[in-house]
């Protein structure tokens, strides 16, 4: 049952970004930029029903009360597809860094250049770091805008040894803002490079904002401790509770290392 619904999800979902794509077209690149951000909002939130009612998986996000006014930048973490289509809904106007070649491709090009979002070489990355920082300043000082980085860099399977680059502390440095943490489980639900989705319920939670300003050391010690801090507690409490979803290998370890019986696998 799990790969059928499963199969029939990957189909609405990406027949769905097809269709909204083509007949939101027109709307979007004639709306004002802040209004465009109506139609990819809506695909978002619309996967996510798909999502729910095809799947079986539901999504649980809270702590918006701790989303700062104004510029901030948010650090998911980075375990599924999932977490990078779920939260820009709950931001006033964000701003993604990309690979430059996304910018190439056709159509979906188009609709990133409309957002204005920072395109980055990632060949030739200490050059790239400072000209993104000098490029986001610009950006907000322009529109206090939100943005969106994945401090591990790459997505890391539920559970894994935590590994965060040093790029999101040189941005927190260069940019003066807060960062808001963004703890979650998706990997367990939506696995990264696998079709599988697991019903249940995905929670993710906006963390309280580190302020601006502090230590180097400091805030990268304080963003990895209470991100994975969160973490672990949503591990427990899916491992814990009733019908939890396969256990990869990593959060099997993870879920030993806290001393919580790993749950029988299927």
């Amino acid at each position: 049952m799990v790969v059928i619904r499963s199969l029939v999800f990957n189909f609405a979902f990406y027949l769905s970004l097809i269709v909204q794509m083509l007949v939101f077209t027109p709307f979007y690149f004639l709306a004002p930029r802040r209004l465009a951000w109506f139609v990819p909002k809506f695909w978002s939130r619309s996967s996510l029903w798909l999502q729910k009612w095809l799947a079986g998986t539901d999504a649980e996000i809270t702590g918006m009360e701790n989303l700062p006014k104004g510029p901030f930048i948010l650090a998911p973490k980075h375990q599924s597809f999932w977490d990078a289509i779920a939260f820009f809904p709950y931001l006033e106007d964000p701003l993604y860094i990309l690979k430059r070649e996304l910018m190439w491709i056709p159509f979906f090009g188009w609709y990133i250049a409309k957002m204005r979002m920072i395109p980055v070489d990632r060949g030739k990355r200490s050059i790239a770091l400072k000209a993104v920082i000098g490029a986001t300043n610009t950006e907000m000082a322009r529109n206090p805008r939100q943005l969106i980085i994945y401090p591990e860099g790459t997505r890391r399977a539920p559970g894994d040894v935590p590994d965060y680059k040093y790029g999101i502390v040189e941005l927190y440095s260069g940019l003066n803002v807060p960062v808001v943490p963004v703890a979650h489980m998706a990997g367990l639900y939506w696995p990264r490079r696998k079709f599988l989705r697991f019903p249940g319920t995905i929670k993710a939670r906006f963390l309280p904002p580190i302020p601006a300003g502090l230590p180097r050391e400091e805030f990268r010690e304080r963003l990895i401790r209470e991100t994975e801090a969160a973490c672990d507690a949503f591990l427990i409490e899916i491992a814990t509770g009733a019908n939890p979803p396969p256990m990869p290998p990593t959060a099997q370890r993870r879920l030993r290392e806290l001393g919580v019986a790993v749950p029988a696998q299927p």
